[in-house]
């Protein structure tokens, strides 16, 4: 195994790397990641998702991306949302942590997770909040870093392969 690097993606980034950040989604959905996505979820649907949803907050300064890279490849990512309400201006929210199934079980999750709250510091955040697939291989990674259960909500998102079945959620918090 090789090393990998962290850096933080701008707009100019992701409009550059689209194709392979659509690739880096469409393989974890694909893979089962339930992070909102549902089988049939096409290369279009993955690279519409960086476009509308991520490429706007990034451009905005609302939202920070972390991207790892291991042999020139994108092997995961993980997103900060800090555009919070006045009353909230302590906390913010990871979203979308994800990492290729090709580069899985390397501590590229951690090390983003890791960057991600440094990152929140800097910005004067002290609370993390996120939500996990209750049971997902997810759960004891935020655990082991310090993330407290607040929660399960059930039947709150449908299974990423198309089923009808509703899975639940754990909502976690971290206090930095």
């Amino acid at each position: 195994m090789s090393e990998f690097e962290i850096s933080v993606f701008g707009a100019s980034d992701i409009e550059a790397n689209l194709a392979e950040l659509g690739q880096l989604l469409h393989a974890c959905v694909h893979a089962g990641a339930s992070i909102g996505f549902v089988l049939p979820y096409s290369l279009a649907d993955a690279e519409s998702f960086w476009t509308d949803k991520v490429l706007p907050g990034v451009g905005e300064e609302t939202r920070i991306m972390l991207v790892a890279r291991q042999d020139g490849r994108i092997a995961g990512t993980v997103q900060l949302g800090y555009d919070t309400m006045p009353n909230q201006m302590h906390r913010a929210d990871i979203n979308k942590l994800m990492v290729h199934p090709d580069f899985r079980r390397q501590g590229i999750a951690n090390r983003l997770m890791v960057e991600i709250e440094a990152h929140a510091r800097r910005l004067g955040r002290r609370l993390m909040t996120l939500d996990t697939r209750t049971g997902d291989s997810a759960e004891p990674l935020y655990t082991s870093l310090g993330y407290v259960t607040a929660g399960v909500i059930p039947a709150y998102a449908r299974d990423p392969f198309g089923s009808d079945r509703l899975d639940a959620t754990t909502v976690m918090y971290k206090l930095l």
